[in-house]
């Protein structure tokens, strides 16, 4: 594996609350303190921003946390980011998704999956590759969520599609 271009911090680089909050984070997933909560901690102001932001999205959402986490994992898995992956595969197994379904988050042509879910990976395909959301797929998925759902999932593919570039750039390593 690679080097990280920027180490995890400790207390020191972290800060107090940041520190605590990494902590926290790494009790509350039953594990070590998160790589990129010690990683982006280090950028102490930005980082609580982030956090709240991020949190706002998933877990505190509208959308259904299912969806939020098909559609985190889509991305991670699109941009083959293996941090991200590996964090919302456990968070995914706990609000349902089944580990078939994850084995196919790449093919959406899956017969599992839900007109819904289809439509969620389409949106997520486009943000990522594209950048844009064409005429055809906001249809197919305005008809499954209202405007503010909409908004939102934008937001959340806007989100993990800049977090797998950050940690991708960063190379932050997966916990042990």
């Amino acid at each position: 594996m690679d080097e990280p271009r920027i180490a995890p911090g400790g207390l020191k680089e972290l800060g107090l609350v940041n520190y605590g909050v990494s902590v926290l984070a790494g009790r509350v997933i039953g594990g070590h303190k998160p790589n990129v909560f010690t990683t982006l901690g280090r950028q102490r102001r930005l980082f609580r921003g982030w956090l709240y932001y991020s949190g706002r999205l998933m877990p505190g959402g509208r959308l259904p946390r299912r969806d939020s986490e098909l559609v985190i994992l889509r991305i991670a898995t699109i941009r083959e980011c293996e941090y991200e992956r590996r964090h919302h595969v456990r968070i995914g197994r706990k609000v349902g998704i089944t580990p078939a379904e994850i084995d196919r988050l790449a093919d959406e042509t899956w017969p599992g999956w839900s007109d819904r879910e289809r439509a969620l990976f389409a949106v997520a395909d486009q943000f990522v590759d594209d950048k844009f959301i064409d005429d055809a797929t906001w249809a197919a998925v305005s008809a499954h969520l209202d405007e503010a759902e909409l908004i939102e999932l934008l937001l959340l593919c806007g989100q993990y599609d800049s977090l797998a570039t950050v940690l991708l750039t960063l190379k932050v390593q997966p916990e042990a």
